[in-house]
């Protein structure tokens, strides 16, 4: 099984930056992958939530919205969206998941719009719930393609907060303290935040991938972790329990 392409790699990343007994609120696709291979190998006590309303399903297979029936199924509660949005604004959820059309070096998300709000070239569905999970859950995640058209210098409208301008300005707008983004993980690389100036820096490399061709695919100019190590590959039994139990019918590593 050492064979495995871009996204298959994205989600057993993703999966290793959630530790046993934290919580994540997740959407579908990717994220969900993810979630529910960690709930399989290094995370079986993770508590999962989904927007529209379920709270730790033990998800039989991969839904397919954020309202599928399996995202309750042998959960622990069915609610609503303002609950689950609660208890994120409580500060009850370690994780989120967040994407977007645009990402700019503080880790701000544009899912709106590109192009005047007004009159723009594309219209996205916008926030939905995004604004809310990167604002109140306490480290927010990203996997996405790697290319300059989605890693700008700015972004064209801002939906959801990273960390807005710089250090403090999370705090400054009533932003809890100590929260934003931790990890953007691409097919090139994966990328964290440089503790002092809040911008975006790379962390690890995946097999064959350089500096220069992450920074080649990126508008603004990126930091540089003081060690920037080789992406750990994924593992056969993390294919394996990938490819057999979370997504057999390939909705998502199929992409």
């Amino acid at each position: 099984m050492s064979d495995y392409n871009a996204i298959e790699l994205m989600i057993c990343v993703a999966a290793r930056l959630l530790e046993d007994g934290s919580t994540v609120g997740v959407g579908t696709g990717a994220p969900c992958a993810a979630a529910m291979l960690a709930q399989r190998t290094n995370a079986p006590n993770l508590l999962i939530t989904f927007e529209a309303g379920g709270i730790a399903p033990q998800l039989p297979s991969m839904p397919i919205s954020v309202g599928d029936s399996r995202t309750f199924y042998r959960g622990l509660m069915a609610t609503s969206m303002s609950d689950i949005l609660e208890t994120c604004q409580r500060g009850l959820v370690d994780y989120t998941f967040l994407g977007g059309a645009q990402i700019d070096a503080y880790g701000n998300i544009n899912s709106t719009v590109i192009g005047d709000y007004h009159k723009p070239k594309v219209r996205f569905p916008g926030s939905g719930g995004a604004n809310d999970f990167a604002s109140f859950c306490w480290h927010t995640l990203v996997i996405t393609q790697h290319d300059i058209r989605r890693f700008v210098k700015k972004l064209d409208f801002l939906t959801t907060p990273g960390y807005l301008n710089g250090p403090g300005a999370r705090e400054k707008a009533g932003l809890p303290e100590n929260s934003g983004p931790l990890k953007i993980i691409t097919d090139l690389a994966v990328m964290g935040f440089d503790e002092t100036t809040k911008r975006m820096r790379v962390e690890s490399l995946h097999s064959g991938v350089t500096f220069e061709k992450v920074q080649e695919n990126t508008e603004f100019e990126l930091l540089k972790s003081p060690e920037i190590t080789d992406t750990e590959p994924p593992q056969d039994e993390e294919l394996r329990i990938l490819r057999e139990e979370v997504d057999p019918f390939r909705y998502v590593i199929g992409r």
